[in-house]
């Protein structure tokens, strides 16, 4: 059921800008207080319950009052009961508007009606100041003050309460209603009014019902007399959400489309990502970083591939070419003699090899450009390089280093980094090579420099480009440097090659932890 509902809302969601999600989201947290004030019915309980407990404290004083104008009880016993509240418009039954009162034989008791007398000013300035209907009738439902003589009221469930000693509200239609501010209809209790029926009891008998009614309080009174307040509350909100949807549209909408435009940009290979823009979040600043360091790397990568695959097919084609211009000759000449013959397959079998080992150098760097770095890795530095020392006769190999921490370079890299230096050495025609390691912060220093002839000055921008060698007539491919620094900068580390009298490279290794 959930999974095809969501399939439901996905087929049909619409596409929204950043700006119209947050937009709506304002308006709909703005619109929260005015749709609990409208239609939760907490605050509407809460008045017709106020309206209850206003009629239920002026019903207990006129009831006291009552009390002590009926003859002789002043010192007879007053009935003290309590009474809770029972009203709640989602459980309350709501009866038909209460029947005009019916004529009655007869006048009635002269004790009670000298007695209503007496009560009747009381009740008559508590109407005028409290805006309710009071009524005053006998025990047996007849209206001895504040209404019609000789009639009274039947089978009433408030009055039978009432008869029985207990009080009683209940809530009725009324039928003369009619609205006196706008949206008044939105409210349940707007047409309807409380009836609260509360027995005199004086040494436990009834000698009087108090009939009280009014109409609850209105839950749109004090929103019509605050109209102005409410309305200037209303374009302040949104007034605000204006505001905020301005700081938002110039903190992350401009700088997200921006950042979109430049992307596209970038991907049709043309454009920079910009600079952040200063108002927008931090956040969207940090992602225009990445976003930048990202399409350097894409450039930089698209760079490599580029003269990677140049440098490639320039490699390949010499001793390609070189196979087959021998293999033709070999074709065309089928009475070679046998020297030529001998001689032509050597180049083959020459060009050959080279290409067997570019392939596979090749493969080394391709291995060395995509390794990661390891986690954990803590080498032994100064075993790796007595290692690499005593594996070495020619040329001799020096050592001179400080008490060193472990590096967080694979021992591996390390062994073939300080091989391949020295190998190069020793090709260069060095006689020796002195190798130095110290800390400096959070690396260790490998300093490998021979006293061989070095590297020319116009050549020292290349050594590290794929494919540049200067012995390329004696095997070498120019792969060594780049695949080494491959290796050291997947793992954080660098080489550099420094202005020295030989060759002096420099390995900066991060310390382990």
């Amino acid at each position: 059921m959930i999974a095809r509902l969501r399939a439901v809302v996905r087929r049909h969601w619409p596409p929204l800008r950043l700006r119209t999600i947050l937009l709506a989201t304002f308006l709909f947290v703005a619109a929260l207080p005015g749709v609990g004030a409208l239609f939760l019915r907490v605050y509407e309980n809460s008045l017709l319950r106020q309206s209850e407990a206003e009629l239920v404290a002026q019903s207990a004083a006129l009831a006291a009052a009552g009390a002590a104008l009926w003859p002789g009880g002043q010192d007879a016993r007053i009935d003290r009961g309590r009474y809770a509240s029972t009203l709640d418009l989602r459980l309350t039954r709501i009866l038909p508007e209460r029947p005009a009162p019916r004529p009655l034989a007869g006048d009635g008791d002269a004790a009670t009606r000298a007695w209503a007398a007496r009560l009747t000013p009381v009740l008559r300035m508590t109407a005028e100041t409290t805006l309710a209907s009071i009524q005053l009738l006998a025990p047996d439902g007849r209206i001895v003050a504040r209404g019609p003589a000789g009639r009274g009221y039947g089978d009433l469930p408030e009055l039978r309460a009432a008869q029985a000693g207990r009080s009683l509200t209940t809530l009725r239609r009324n039928a003369a209603y009619r609205p006196d501010y706008p949206f008044e209809w939105l409210s349940r209790a707007s047409n309807l009014r409380i009836h609260h029926a509360r027995p005199i009891v004086v040494d436990g008998r009834v000698v009087g019902i108090l009939l009280l009614a009014r109409s609850p309080r209105s839950l749109f009174v004090g929103l019509h007399e605050d109209r102005g307040k409410i309305a200037f509350g209303i374009v302040a909100i949104f007034a605000t959400l204006v505001v905020l949807s301005g700081l938002l549209s110039r903190g992350i909408v401009r700088p997200v489309e921006a950042l979109r435009d430049a992307t596209r940009a970038v991907a049709g290979g043309g454009g920079r990502v910009p600079d952040p823009p200063a108002t927008a979040a931090i956040e969207i600043q940090a992602l225009y970083r990445d976003f930048g360091v990202m399409a350097e790397a894409i450039a930089h990568r698209s760079r490599y591939l580029r003269d990677f695959a140049h440098a490639v097919s320039h490699e390949f084609k010499t001793p390609l070419a070189g196979i087959r211009g021998a293999v033709e000759l070999l074709q065309d000449h089928g009475d070679m003699a046998a020297g030529d013959r001998e001689r032509f397959l050597s180049n083959i079998a020459a060009d050959a090899d080279r290409l067997n080992l570019l392939v596979s150098r090749l493969l080394e760097l391709a291995r060395a450009d995509m390794a990661t770095r390891e986690a954990g890795v803590a080498s032994d530095l100064p075993g790796v390089l007595r290692c690499a020392a005593d594996a070495h006769a020619t040329p001799a190999v020096t050592l001179s280093h400080d008490p060193l921490p472990a590096v967080a370079v694979p021992r591996g890299v390390l062994e073939a980094a300080l091989s391949t230096l020295i190998d190069n050495s020793r090709q260069a025609g060095a006689g020796s090579v002195a190798v130095t390691a110290r800390i400096a912060g959070e690396q260790v220093v490998v300093t490998v420099a021979d006293d061989g002839p070095g590297i020319a000055p116009g050549d020292r921008d290349r050594v590290f480009e794929p494919f540049f060698t200067t012995r390329r007539a004696a095997g070498g491919t120019g792969l060594g440097l780049p695949i080494l620094r491959s290796l050291l900068e997947a793992h954080r580390g660098a080489i550099t090659l420094d202005p020295g009298a030989g060759a002096v490279f420099r390995l900066y290794l991060p310390v382990a932890g």
